[in-house]
């Protein structure tokens, strides 16, 4: 969905951002009180580090789960809670599915992903069946939620060029109500959500980011003595406990609402 971002390799996404999306998923899942025996859609499932949680936290009757990245889905389907998920290859913003075809329809961590956010809310909208839920939740971008903020921060005072995904705007909670409205959702409702991560050492810290290929590219083009300033300077701002560990807290944006009862759409 954006040619500076790329997440194409699924064992790396998940020690980078799974692990994250995972934590925060829990606290998702438990705002949107799940009833059981529902078909769900996870839109731009990745990986499947959220779309396994819906198998464990949801009991679907349905799952179904579509992305851009051949290798993500691939990872996914290796999942064994996964087995039994339709996961396909597509665009948030022409979802290849009927109409009213499922009870709710996530979005996890990909709305500032898309080009058109409104688009691909309008989507789940159209696919989700009467009365059903729409909802999503985002890192916050513009209030520092990022699990690396300050890894961006830091990069961006050395004079390094970070890449951005194509529509941060929609991680603002303001905006996430303005495109539920706007796609004529009812009942909609805003929250943050805040999650913790410990790593054992700042080596695994490093290990992590490294391991992600775009962040790896970057690091290529870096000059060896950028590099040991990005490093001293992420150590001076996440500093470790007694033990060597590092605690990080990330924040998201969530928004939840509901397709009228009286909204069937119709092909």
């Amino acid at each position: 969905m954006t040619d500076q971002i790329h997440f194409d390799d699924g064992a790396s996404y998940e020690r980078y951002m799974g692990v994250w999306s995972q934590r925060v998923g829990v606290e998702f899942l438990r705002w949107l009180a799940p009833v059981p025996g529902r078909r769900w859609l996870d839109v731009g499932c990745g990986n499947g580090a959220f779309t396994e949680l819906l198998v464990s936290q949801c009991a679907p009757s349905a799952l179904h789960g579509i992305d851009p990245s051949v290798a993500q889905l691939d990872f996914a389907r290796a999942r064994p809670a996964l087995r039994d998920a339709d996961l396909r290859e597509g665009d948030a913003m022409a979802l290849p599915y009927p109409h009213n075809s499922v009870d709710a329809a996530v979005m996890p961590l990909v709305i500032f992903f898309v080009p058109d956010p409104a688009a691909g809310v309008a989507e789940m909208a159209r696919v989700v069946a009467p009365g059903g839920l729409v909802a999503a939740y985002a890192w916050d971008m513009y209030g520092g939620g990022l699990p690396y903020h300050v890894l961006q921060r830091e990069m961006r005072a050395l004079g390094v060029v970070v890449p951005s995904p194509p529509s941060p705007e929609a991680s603002r909670r303001e905006i996430m109500h303005d495109l539920w409205r706007g796609a004529a959702l009812v009942e909609v409702e805003t929250r943050e959500l805040t999650v913790e991560r410990r790593f054992a050492s700042f080596d695994e810290y490093w290990d992590i980011l490294a391991g992600w290929a775009t962040f790896g590219r970057m690091l290529d083009a870096m000059a060896p003595e950028t590099i040991a300033r990005l490093q001293d300077r992420l150590r001076e701002c996440l500093p470790a406990d007694a033990d060597g560990s590092i605690t990080y807290a990330a924040r998201a944006n969530a928004v939840k609402g509901r397709v009228s009862p009286r909204d069937a759409f119709t092909s």
